[in-house]
């Protein structure tokens, strides 16, 4: 008499789809936020904070479609192997979860390792909770657990040096991806007076746009802000390169937190005093 098949083996695949589908839902959500502007729904202001930040793009994408990229990556391969009925086709079903294991604990062993990068960059560049954050970064812990646990492997050595390797390479691309987040491009780079150099000005000028900078500019309105508020830097976009030159720009001088880099810090709110 064979010995029974653990439960974990027997649910695994399944409860990985749930959370993997949970993690495609989530990123389809943020990603919308993301394009298509909006606020997300959040009990903390982090949520915001980190949607905004520079490290919210990733060559010129939102990071959460990469994140809806690789969650979808492990639904496909955790349902693969569940086409196959399990009685009548249960050697081609071994199979096929073999295969498609060893690609679950590559895919998951990215994930875990670039989330443990992103939740170190929430914690210390960041500063901000943002619960859809921890909680994908939870997903990604749980994702790569059952699959380690979820089947049986024949060679742990073999597995255990794939996924050193594949870690290796994740870190060296998180710091590649991120490392010119700080690393502001000065060609076109807006600088305030004290010298700080903040995120280029991308957008141009339209009629309108100048005409209402001369006409707040003639009326004595002042606008405040800081280089490293991703709010501000909105604004900037808004009027494009033309129109902010004629804006009566006056820089918030906050000393930054040992923590952040010059690209983002926390939020701050601009404002426009109108003349009395």
């Amino acid at each position: 008499m064979g010995r029974s098949t653990p439960w974990i083996h027997r649910w695994s695949r399944l409860i990985i789809v749930a959370i993997a589908l949970i993690g495609v839902i989530e990123n389809i959500y943020l990603t919308s936020i993301k394009l298509l502007g909006g606020t997300a729904v959040c009990p903390t202001s982090g949520c915001e904070e980190v949607l905004n930040s520079p490290y919210s793009m990733v060559l010129g994408l939102p990071l959460t479609l990469f994140g809806l990229f690789a969650y979808t990556t492990v639904l496909l391969l955790a349902v693969v192997p569940l086409v196959f009925d399990p009685t009548t086709q249960k050697a081609r079903r071994q199979a096929v979860e073999t295969q498609t294991g060893f690609l679950l604990f590559l895919v998951t062993t990215t994930m875990v390792c670039f989330s443990s990068y992103l939740m170190f960059v929430l914690f210390f560049r960041i500063q901000a909770i943002c619960p859809y954050c921890i909680a994908s970064a939870l997903f990604c812990v749980s994702l790569f657990v059952l699959t380690l646990i979820g089947q049986n492997w024949e060679d742990l050595g073999q597995l255990g040096l794939s996924g050193l390797g594949v870690a290796m390479i994740t870190a060296i691309v998180a710091l590649g991806l991120y490392n010119s987040v700080g690393d502001i491009n000065t060609a076109n780079a807006f600088s305030d007076s004290g010298g700080n150099t903040g995120l280029a000005i991308t957008t141009t000028s339209g009629p309108a746009e100048i005409a209402l900078a001369l006409h707040l500019t003639q009326s004595g309105v002042k606008e405040y802000g800081a280089y490293w508020c991703s709010h501000c830097y909105d604004q900037k976009q808004l009027f494009g390169k033309e129109a902010f030159a004629i804006i009566n720009y006056k820089v918030i001088v906050v000393k930054l937190s040992p923590f952040s880099n010059a690209g983002y810090l926390k939020k701050v709110e601009y404002w426009l005093r109108l003349p009395v």
